[in-house]
Parts: structure tokens; sequence; C-alpha cells
């Protein structure tokens, strides 16, 4: 049985997305961090207030856990007071299933579609007309006597979002009037969403503890609450429940995250390339086949952080390890030791088997 990564930006149990819901702001004036985004999205909410207007259609891409969907979910309030219609790519996997959504919005609601990018081309255009005029033509009868009517929609805004903005069509990302790009988050930030979760949680927590969950939170506000909530586990068992410091490392070692974020897989991504491939370039069939993971596992929840932290170098070539790699590892200068070794350096308190 596969153990639960916790540091992955996807969402895991049911009960751990319940959790998650219940701490996403409901406001604009609720979020921290992406301004740039929530500069942009006031002033437009504002004119199409002003206007009477539905809001342009929205892209929001960027990696997973950065609040693609909370951010959908605060426009719909602001805009509409209610939470927008939700659904997702690979579950729209035929017109008929986009049909019975969209002759159900009302005018000026919100419609988002997650992963959009998994759309079937048959469903994304029949998208199009949607978008741009507010009417689909739909075929109501199958076979040589089938006839198309023509359906009038009311004016919605559509909020699509993707963790793969390249995979989108030209012509489907063209239909957006308003695109927006999430970065990862600085440790200020995320301990100040921190400071936040651990209030809704009625968890009391010391401002350094809460800032060393934060600099092990690959920048992702979805791992925090979650690493917030498995620390507060601990605290609870192992003491009071207030988190300070101390306990709050010891908590992180348990989980095998080390000081940058990492995990074991992280790390096995980094030896492998080290140790096995020397470094690199080596291409990215390679490294899954040899670590025997998905490529998209390692492409989509990966290499994303590791390049961020400037560890890993992408080439013509395939991936390669940067300096900072070797020196995080501590592994001088080259392929050195084992992967085994290596992690128990990192946890010296701990069984490396």
């Amino acid at each position: 049985m596969v153990r639960e990564r916790m540091i992955s930006s996807e969402p895991q149990q049911r009960d751990d997305e319940i959790a998650t819901l219940s701490l996403r702001p409901q406001r604009l004036s609720e979020l921290i961090g992406q301004e740039a985004i929530i500069n942009q999205l006031k002033i437009a909410i504002a004119a199409a207030n002003h206007r009477r207007e539905p809001l342009e259609h929205i892209l929001l891409d960027g990696p997973p856990g950065l609040g693609k969907t909370t951010l959908a979910q605060v426009i719909a309030m602001e805009m509409t007071g209610q939470l927008p219609r939700m659904t997702s790519g690979p579950v729209l996997a035929k017109t008929a299933d986009l049909m019975s959504m969209l002759t159900n919005l009302e005018r000026g609601q919100i419609l988002f579609i997650d992963e959009i990018h998994r759309l079937p081309r048959i469903v994304e255009e029949f998208l199009y007309p949607a978008m741009e005029d507010f009417r689909v033509d739909y075929t109501v009868e199958g076979g040589v006597g089938g006839r198309t009517v023509n359906f009038r929609l009311p004016q919605f805004t559509l909020i699509g979002a993707t963790t793969r903005a390249g995979m989108l069509s030209s012509a489907l990302r063209d239909r957006f009037g308003l695109r927006f790009h999430f970065e990862f988050y600085q440790a200020e930030q995320l301990t100040e969403i921190l400071r936040r979760s651990a209030r809704q949680l009625g968890t009391a927590a010391e401002l350094a503890a809460l800032e060393h969950i934060a600099l092990r939170s690959r920048g992702t506000p979805r791992v925090a609450n979650r690493l917030l909530r498995r620390v507060r586990d601990y605290a609870q068992v192992r003491s009071n429940g207030e988190l300070i410091p101390t306990l709050v490392a010891e908590a992180l070692d348990i989980l095998r995250i080390d000081p940058l974020g990492l995990d074991d897989l992280d790390r096995n991504y980094l030896t492998t390339l080290i140790n096995i491939y020397r470094g690199g370039p080596v291409g990215i069939e390679a490294l899954a086949a040899t670590m025997g993971q998905e490529r998209d596992t390692l492409e989509d929840v990966v290499e994303p952080y590791l390049l961020q932290l400037g560890f890993v170098i992408r080439t013509r070539q395939g991936r390669a390890a940067a300096p900072l790699a070797y020196e995080h590892l501590k592994i001088p200068g080259g392929p050195a030791g084992s992967s085994a070794s290596l992690q128990s350096s990192l946890f010296p308190d701990q069984d490396s088997a």
C-alpha cells in the first residue's frame, strides 16, 4: 500500500477536502497573496457591477493547490452572492453533459470548469459559441433524420482552471477575456494564511511555529493547511495542543518532510538523477521508468517545486541536477552515497529502512 503523500498539492481524501473547504476565504478582502491577480479582479468586478453586466470569461492557470478553485468561488460570491456551478473537464464526456449545465444557468451566474484542458475536443468546440454568442446548436435527434436546434443561453461567466495551460488550444484560450497565472506563495504569505487557519480551527500557535510550517509547505496553501492539521494532531497527543517550534519540528520530521519541504519522493527523484544518471541530462521517460513512477506524476507533482527551488534544470537533452541540489543533499560535487544513507543523514533520529 502506497503511503499518502502529505506534501502533495492535489486534494486527497474526502475528509481532507471538507476540512479545506471550511478554511477557504469567502470574499476578496479575505484573500492573502496573489496581489496582482486580486487587484485586477477588484477593478473588473467593480466595473462589471457598475454596468450591471456579467464578468468576462476568466482563465486561471498554475500548479495545483494555489487557490484557483477558491478564487473562482470568491468571484462567484462577489458577483452573485452564491457559489458557482462546478464541474471538471473529464466529467464532461459528451455535449449532452455540458448542454444540461448551460441550459440551467441564470443570467450572470458563474460556471466553473476545473481541469479544462481535459475537455474532449467535441465538447470544447461545442463550448465556443456558448462563450462568444451565448447560444449553442444542439442536435436533438440522431441518425439521418436528426435536426439541429439553436438554443439561446443567458449571459454567464465561464471560469476555467488548468494546471497545464500549454495543453489548451489557442482557439479556447483566446475566448477568455481575463487570464491569470498563479505563482507560488512566499513564506510570509503562507504564515498569514496559517495564522487565519489556526484561528478558524481554534488552535493556539506561536508565530515561530507557524513560520516553521510555512517554510516546509512548498509555497502552496493547500499543503500548508494540511500540514497544520497534522501538526495540530501531534501537538494534541504529545502536549497540550499548543503549537510551538520544537513540537512542529518533531511532527514534520516524523512526516519525513525536510526543512525545504522535500519528502521521500522528491529526494528519490534527485538521488536517482544524481547517483544513477550522474546528474543528467536524462529524459523524463527514463527517469520515470527507473523510479517506477508515472511521467505525469513527476511532471505535475514533483518537478514544479524542484524547478522553483533551482534544484533541477530542463534542457533539450533532458533533466539535469543543479549545484543547489548537490548542496542540499550534502553530496560533494558529484554522485556519491546512496538514497538510504542520504535520507538517514536528513533524519538522524529515524530508521532509514
